[in-house]
């Protein structure tokens, strides 16, 4: 099994994002998870292993003022649906997770900001920020033989974020 795990981001609109951000933020997000993949595809072939990816719901729709990162995290998503329909002939099997507000170093000073915290606690109705462990356990659950017919999915791993069709609570 690999799981492909890193990320970063930077702050900004298409005009306020520079050219070396927006590479960096690809070369990291983007190309990161192709170069481990393809480097692992041979012994997954072998073993009829999976790949489970770590995308984001930004991956899933836009926010404000993360360009750079929405744009990796959407080619990641399909990036899984892609590899997931030419590795399904050798056995293996490509999903990701797609969690929403975490708690992780990347989202330290969010999630020390009670405003914001409260904001997200509103559209998640489960509740915000989301620990990792949960977010792992997703991971193992696609990684497992129970998960064995699912492949091609970006399964969004938001405390029900995206269950929301963006009304405000009433």
């Amino acid at each position: 099994m690999l799981t492909n795990d890193e990320g970063m981001a930077t702050e900004g609109d298409i005009t306020q994002t520079s050219e070396e951000d927006f590479e960096r933020v690809m070369a990291v997000n983007v190309a990161g998870y192709f170069h481990m993949a393809k480097a692992a595809m041979p012994e997954l072939v072998k073993t009829r292993g999976s790949i489970v990816m770590t995308s984001s719901v930004s991956g899933l729709g836009g926010d404000w003022n993360l360009f750079a990162y929405n744009t990796s995290k959407g080619a990641v998503s399909n990036m899984v649906r892609a590899m997931a329909m030419d590795a399904a002939k050798d056995g293996v099997r490509v999903n990701a997770v797609n969690p929403s507000f975490t708690r992780t170093g990347m989202t330290e000073d969010m999630v020390n900001n009670p405003e914001l915290v409260a904001k997200f606690q509103e559209r998640m109705p489960l509740g915000a920020p989301e620990d990792p462990e949960g977010v792992a356990a997703a991971m193992a659950f696609l990684a497992s033989e129970d998960a064995r017919l699912i492949t091609g999915v970006n399964l969004p791993v938001d405390a029900g974020l995206m269950a929301s069709n963006g009304q405000p609570p009433q």
